[in-house]
């Protein structure tokens, strides 16, 4: 009774905020200045070749070449429109064919001093996935082959990972570790290298056996941490610039039923706390936190979740998406702009009716299943702008403090923070976690104008100083808002990588806003 009484009276708190909000946000948003927006499976032994799409949930477009002087892509958040001189979808398997089309626009592009880059959802944030004036490539593939025996499956690299979930989960298995959402393309998710709450790993390039690259010009490569592996640790969290991704050969672990646990505590203590449960008890398989973000106990509370197996393994769950909890908090989500209440409720959500309806087994594919959609929409005017910084769980604190004092301070608006555990990173060049490391992603609703951009741009040069100042860095898919002074002091080892890239591509075939921004100059 207690729990029904208490969700039915979240539920009418929803829709009471949502009037407000709504109300609020049109008002709002009315005085904004636009920046712009843009545009079968056959077994043999223990090996399944997977090369059909199983109803993920996620439409395959169909192969096109478009050729215009005036087309124009943008990506994640609206606010990197590019002019660009060719976009191609690919949707074929990393066979013959493809290599040889891919080899054809090199060689063209090359000619033509055009810049290459190729992504998946583009959901990087600062031009990372588009070059101005460029061929711009979009993979969208659903080829994969598992071995059960050897715990890894080859996958082609434009496949979702809505996609990878679904065929591992058919066998048995799951990504060893993978981004927190399902929509982005697996080699997009190498080339950043992103982390997911899989504990204790490193980021996904960890659990990234070999690939298949093919350089500027046209040769392809196979790189591992024993084969080209100076290639390998570019490519790795480098962005696309040393080359074009086909395939990828991936570690996968057993599909498991999970149960969560739920601690709540002061936020500074957070980093050590969660450190120690994590060390405590290895059977945690998954694990993250939360902060509260609402203005009148801002940062002062997280919320720490872990999952670990259950007694009972013989019967898993299928697989299934979002969660009842995660679904009612993001109900709630949108309606926090301008509204404290409704962001006071969503915690509540949150940190009370989480354990007490949230608690039970759940599948381990199932957690990781969520796409980004799931978010909801801003509307016309607002985008989402994602920030993530890396802090030593020791100097937490230190961090807590620093966002205290930079973020209220802006006019952002603060949707939510998640924290996740990020062990140390022994390959990328670019690596952000050159220490274990506690991430917090921080998801803002941006006003698209040019007081927002300018605010926005204050604030996370602030951010970074204060982060880099305790010994923190900062993640590089998103705004390019850093300095110069800043991307070299987060990024200390860009020179080498730069060498690098140089090496492998003297033409500069592959270049991007990242690129162009910080490192043509090094």
């Amino acid at each position: 009774m207690l729990i029904n009484a208490r969700l039915n009276y979240s539920l009418y708190q929803i829709g009471k905020v949502q009037r407000i909000a709504e109300n609020r946000l049109s008002a709002f948003t009315r005085r904004s200045l636009l920046l712009g927006t843009g545009a079968a499976a056959g077994a043999v032994g223990t090996r399944y070749l997977i090369n059909e799409d199983v109803s993920a949930g996620l439409p395959i477009p169909q192969a096109k070449i478009t050729t215009t002087n005036k087309l124009v892509l943008n990506d994640a958040s609206k606010l990197s429109a590019t002019p660009v001189h060719k976009h191609i979808t690919y949707n074929e398997a990393p066979a013959v064919q493809l290599i040889e089309a891919l080899r054809s626009e090199l060689k063209q592009a090359r000619a033509e001093n055009r810049p290459f880059a190729v992504s998946a959802a583009r959901h990087s944030m600062g031009g990372q996935s588009l070059a101005e004036g460029g061929t711009a490539v979009t993979m969208d593939q659903t080829w994969l082959e598992a071995d059960k025996n050897a715990g890894t499956y080859r996958v082609a690299a434009g496949m979702r990972w809505g996609r990878v979930v679904a065929q591992l989960d058919k066998i048995g298995f799951s990504p060893k570790v993978m981004q927190s959402n399902n929509d982005f393309g697996i080699a997009s998710t190498f080339s950043v290298n992103a982390h997911g709450w899989p504990v204790p790993h490193s980021a996904f390039g960890s659990t990234v056996r070999s690939l298949k690259l093919m350089l500027a010009n046209g040769e392809l490569v196979r790189c591992s941490r024993q084969e080209n592996a100076e290639l390998f640790n570019l490519t790795m969290g480098g962005y696309g610039l040393t080359g074009v991704i086909t395939e990828l050969e991936v570690e996968m672990v057993p599909n498991a039923r999970l149960k969560p646990s739920f601690v709540t505590m002061s936020a500074e203590a957070f980093g050590p706390g969660f450190v120690s449960a994590l060390k405590a008890d290895p059977d945690i398989e998954m694990a993250y936190g939360r902060l509260d973000v609402s203005v009148d106990s801002f940062f002062d509370e997280a919320l720490m979740v872990t999952y670990k197996p259950s007694g009972d393994q013989a019967d898993i769950p299928p697989l299934t998406g979002a969660g009842f909890v995660s679904r009612t908090a993001t109900k709630v989500l949108r309606r926090q702009l301008n509204y404290d209440r409704a962001k006071n409720l969503r915690w509540y959500i949150e940190k009370s009716l989480g354990p007490m309806v949230g608690g039970g087994d759940v599948s381990r594919n199932s957690l990781i299943n969520e796409p980004v959609v799931e978010l909801g929409s801003n509307g016309p005017k607002r985008t989402d702008i994602l920030h993530e910084y890396f802090v030593s769980p020791d100097r937490f604190a230190e961090f807590i403090q620093a966002c205290k004092e930079v973020i209220p301070s802006s006019y952002q608006q603060l949707l939510n923070v998640t924290l996740r555990y990020v062990d140390t990173d022994h390959d990328s060049v670019l690596a952000y976690a050159t220490q274990p490391r506690i991430a917090a992603v921080m998801l803002f609703s941006q006003e698209m104008s040019l007081r927002g951009e300018a605010d926005m741009k204050r604030m996370t040069s602030a951010l970074i100083q204060r982060l880099l100042d305790i010994g923190g860095s900062y993640y590089l898919p998103y705004r390019l808002h850093a300095t110069d002074q800043q991307f070299q002091k987060g990024y200390p080892r860009a020179s080498e990588f730069v060498a690098g890239k140089r090496s492998f591509d003297p033409d500069m075939v592959f270049r991007n806003a990242l690129w162009d921004r910080y490192m043509v100059q090094l």
